[in-house]
């Protein structure tokens, strides 16, 4: 049965009532790479890279840049967001995925909207339908969105919408500082760093959308997947994951996927697409997906930061070596998205097709393939 983002009149698919994985929900190709451990010791080939923004300040941007040139992703800890909020987050996205299906249906995710209840928004782009709910929304437009799920308001309502303010509120902080981070460690002084900012008013005028996922329970988790293997095509995500783990970034050289442990109050940070062309490519984005477990729910939330729609975004002189042009033309976020539509129908990597077309450095930017599962 189709997830309701398929259809014009949606239908609800009862993942608690499946007892088997249908046609519709069964993915080939899933098992063509093997999966290792991504909680190794630090250090190790596999270990997914950890970052604490406790240690000194030198010292934290050279493991950023060490992470987002080799990962296009890490562990944060140390972030200072208090444990208490995350687990009244988590249990707020609990509750909301818990209610009745009628309700959850109210807030479907029409045809080229980009709020709401459904699918993962890519989910359109393929015949097999995704083994997750999820919900969407922007921060700035939390409560009006939410009254779809809440029409009459009441403490549920509130109680939902306060923990998410409070939860954006301390995000939005933490994404600045992670900006500037970001920026040491391509090498910038706190001069070119204010400089940078002054410009291109990166930080000032990055947007914040929100999106929650469910992911049930699964009878048999080999034939379904949670979220399919995808970059992300802002700036970067703050993922935070309950304790059953379930993401996988992929890895080159052997071809992989390394799982990524859940370390309690840890967030998985990941660069996505225009962050790596506003980086040259230095920042790769990473690619990821989500799988599912037999016996366990798993919930996450992305928080994810980009540019406003009309802001073109390009590579910073800072990060193009001297004597060398521009790996990428300037995009907005709407063209991007525009040509990631195109590159997902094509089989493309739609970062080449924004690569600059006098540029030799495009091909050795883009670090992953765009599908390996269909």
């Amino acid at each position: 049965m189709p997830t309701p983002s398929h259809l014009k009149n949606p239908l609800y698919f009862d993942f608690r009532a499946a007892r088997r994985v249908p046609e519709s929900h069964a993915w080939p190709g899933l098992h063509d790479h093997p999966v290792v451990d991504g909680g190794g010791a630090p250090g190790t080939p596999d270990a997914v890279p950890v970052v604490d923004l406790r240690d000194p300040g030198a010292a934290v941007a050279a493991r950023v840049a060490r992470a987002a040139e080799q990962w296009g992703a890490f562990l944060l800890t140390g972030h200072g967001v208090p444990a208490e909020l995350l687990a009244r987050v988590e249990d707020r996205i609990a509750c909301m995925f818990a209610l009745p299906a009628a309700d959850k249906m109210r807030a479907v995710r029409g045809p080229g909207d980009a709020c709401g209840y459904g699918s993962p928004p890519i989910s359109s782009f393929f015949s097999k339908c995704m083994w997750s709910e999820g919900y969407t929304f922007s921060p700035a437009a939390l409560r009006g969105d939410l009254r779809k799920l809440w029409p009459k308001a009441g403490d549920d309502y509130a109680s939902f919408c306060d923990v998410m303010e409070e939860f954006h509120k301390e995000m939005r902080v933490l994404a600045d500082k992670l900006l500037e981070l970001f920026l040491r460690a391509l090498g910038l002084t706190s001069e070119q760093v204010a400089a940078v900012e002054e410009e291109r008013r990166i930080g000032e005028t990055m947007t914040a959308t929100m999106h929650l996922n469910w992911y049930p329970r699964c009878p048999d988790p080999r034939r379904a997947l949670g979220l399919i293997a995808h970059t992300d095509s802002g700036f970067f995500t703050f993922v935070l994951q309950s304790l059953v783990p379930g993401l996988q970034l992929f890895r080159h050289g052997p071809d992989r996927w390394v799982a990524v442990p859940a370390v309690p109050g840890a967030f998985v940070v990941n660069v996505g697409d225009l962050f790596h062309i506003l980086t040259n490519g230095r920042f790769h984005s990473v690619y990821h997906r989500a799988v599912v477990n037999r016996d366990l729910d798993r919930i996450s939330l992305g928080y994810f930061l980009g540019p406003p729609p009309h802001a073109k975004v390009a590579p910073l002189r800072e990060a193009v070596p001297p004597g060398r042009t521009p790996a990428y033309r300037a995009v907005t976020w709407p063209e991007y998205m525009g040509v990631r539509k195109k590159a997902f129908t094509t089989g493309a990597s739609a970062l080449k097709m924004v690569a600059a077309a006098e540029s030799d450095d495009a091909d050795a930017a883009v670090h992953q393939p765009l599908v390996l599962s269909s």
